[in-house]
């Protein structure tokens, strides 16, 4: 019987395009997540639901932001576990049970009656968004490999934030409806992109490297060269990108590229991957705690608090997030490549800390101020400010800190170092988005003073610990973290002491740099095979003393 594959018929470029799509969709679930739990939360109907206040004003913001927060927490296992069931069953079985996960959660949470049912549905669908944000990306990565990589990324953050938008301007356009479907309506909407991708993730192809670990080749080669534009099958540059794949596939299998080794650094060495595991993770951390989530989740809240009506805030926050999310996305591939990966981070960090020490100041004046005009003024310019801020977040933040993490990892090991940004985003998310409404509630105005210090705080981090990556090549990403400095200065200069060693030829030098790796790995496990060795000579040593023993005693008897 012939296999059900109707990726088959469909021309090479229009599978591409229809695997962007997929994409997109795959990431307008989880932006409409994000854009959509902030208003629903302060919703009257969803606040007696869940009994977090009275007569439509939240008076325990504790508990808001526990069951936002939630989805994230249920993300940190989906991530890891997501990943695991994507090598073992394929990339196809994994996003599929993802997406049910995320279309349940969904669909649970529109029907909540309480808030305890409202926290499990959370969950549910942070475990789907797990495993969607862990196997899509480098999936789909995998079978573009030849396109350009930031027109990819482009892709992935305006779909993100289009589902932002979506949620706004929904939100806004249902505000008059009833009590209830005011809320669960556009909770229920989140079921539409899991639904799409429940529906269409049989007729795509699957990764041409799970293919050839799971030793089909032969489909691998087939979705190879449909996806490079229809190639016969005997081309010559498929066949060196398969040989490629099957050198990424068996260097796969290396121990030191085993998840908890790839954790704890062990058997890595001078690659140092434990190091740059974490160095992903914190960049999303520090990307998270710049005050993003307060200005994408509770925009509304924060224009209300600027002086604002409930109305104009709704469809304040749908233009905030439409003009400085999708143009400030777009305007990112004007210098992610000109300034670089570290100096964009940089700019972000500056403009983003002015931005919100400029909106503590605002709001502080207009709270002090007895002047109605004044403080409308201020609450005007406050307002202008989350404007300001999400634009550079756009144009410079987002795009390195999730482009960056990618980048220093070899090929071999790229999806399971992903795993751990992954997990920096879902702890980021889910703590701020947890303290944030906090924050809001019992500080006010000096929540953005502590977001504008930690943007402040996150500039020598960067210049300090993050070497650039941009312009190098995958054999020089490995030479960048062999000091076992921190710093960018001497990893740098044992980068170049390095290649000047192998003549000045970097494939060299990093062959040379794996050599003596598994050199140490080899004669470590030497060692230790001998450490056994002896232990268990002594063990013997010892049994045949004791029978010794006993066969006197018995002789003596």
């Amino acid at each position: 019987m012939t296999a059900f594959k109707p990726w088959r018929r469909i021309p090479g470029r229009a599978l591409l395009i229809v695997l962007n799509l997929f994409t997109a969709v795959a990431l307008i679930f989880e932006g409409y997540n994000q854009g959509v739990q902030g208003t629903v939360t302060a919703d009257p109907g969803f606040i007696d639901m869940a009994k977090i206040g009275a007569n439509g004003v939240v008076t325990n913001s504790t508990k808001q932001g526990g069951l936002v927060s939630a989805y994230y927490f249920g993300a940190i296992f989906g991530c890891f576990f997501g990943g695991w069931l994507a090598d073992r069953y394929g990339r196809k079985k994994a996003v599929w049970l993802g997406s049910c996960f995320c279309l349940f959660g969904a669909a649970l949470q529109s029907a909540s009656q309480n808030a305890n049912w409202f926290l499990c549905a959370r969950v549910i669908a942070g475990i789907g968004i797990g495993f969607v944000n862990t196997i899509i990306p480098p999936w789909i990565s995998e079978l573009a490999r030849a396109h350009n990589r930031g027109a990819n990324f482009a892709l992935v953050f305006v779909a993100n934030y289009l589902g932002i938008i979506i949620a706004y301007w929904l939100d806004y356009g249902v505000r008059n409806t009833g009590r209830e479907f005011v809320w669960r309506f556009p909770l229920a909407f989140m079921t539409i992109p899991s639904l799409i991708i429940v529906g269409t993730t049989a007729f795509l192809p699957d990764s041409p490297r799970w293919l050839i670990a799971n030793n089909r080749r032969d489909e691998a080669v087939e979705v190879l060269a449909k996806v490079r534009g229809d190639l016969p099958l005997d081309e010559p540059s498929l066949a060196a990108e398969i040989a490629e794949l099957e050198a990424v596939v068996e260097a796969s299998r290396h121990k030191r590229n085993h998840l908890w080794n790839i954790m704890t650094g062990r058997y890595s060495g001078r690659l140092h991957l434990g190091r740059r595991a974490w160095m992903g993770f914190w960049m999303q951390q520090m990307m998270l705690w710049s005050g993003i989530m307060a200005i994408t989740t509770y925009s509304s809240s924060l224009f209300v608090q600027a002086g604002f009506s409930t109305a104009k805030s709704a469809w304040m926050s749908g233009l905030c997030n439409s003009i400085g999310g999708v143009v400030g996305t777009a305007a990112a591939a004007l210098v992610i490549d000109r300034l670089g990966r570290i100096k964009s981070c940089i700019c972000g960090y500056t403009m983003q800390g002015i931005a919100l020490f400029l909106t503590a100041a605002f709001l502080k004046v207009s709270e002090d101020t007895a002047d109605p005009i004044k403080s409308t003024r201020l609450g005007v310019a406050s307002a202008s400010m989350l404007f300001v801020f999400l634009w550079f977040y756009s144009m410079f933040l987002i795009v390195p800190a999730w482009l960056y993490p990618t980048e220093i990892w070899p090929q071999e090991v790229r999806s399971q170092g992903y795993a751990f940004t992954i997990l920096g985003w879902a702890v980021g998310c889910g703590v701020t988005t947890l303290v944030i409404p906090i924050m809001l509630d019992r500080v006010g105005w000096a929540t953005f003073l502590v977001f504008g210090s930690l943007n402040i705080v996150a500039i020598p981090c960067t210049y300090f610990i993050y070497p650039e990556t941009n312009g190098r090549s995958l054999e020089e990403i490995n030479l960048l973290f062999t000091s076992p400095s921190l710093l960018v200065s001497k990893n740098e200069r044992e980068y170049h002491r390095l290649v000047a060693e192998a003549g000045g030829n970097i494939a060299v030098a990093e062959r040379r740099l794996l050599d003596s790796v598994d050199a140490e790995v080899h004669e470590a496990d030497a060692r230790a095979g001998q450490t056994l060795a002896l232990v268990a000579d002594a063990e013997k040593g010892k049994l045949a003393e004791v029978e010794k023993v006993s066969s006197v005693h018995s002789e003596v008897s």
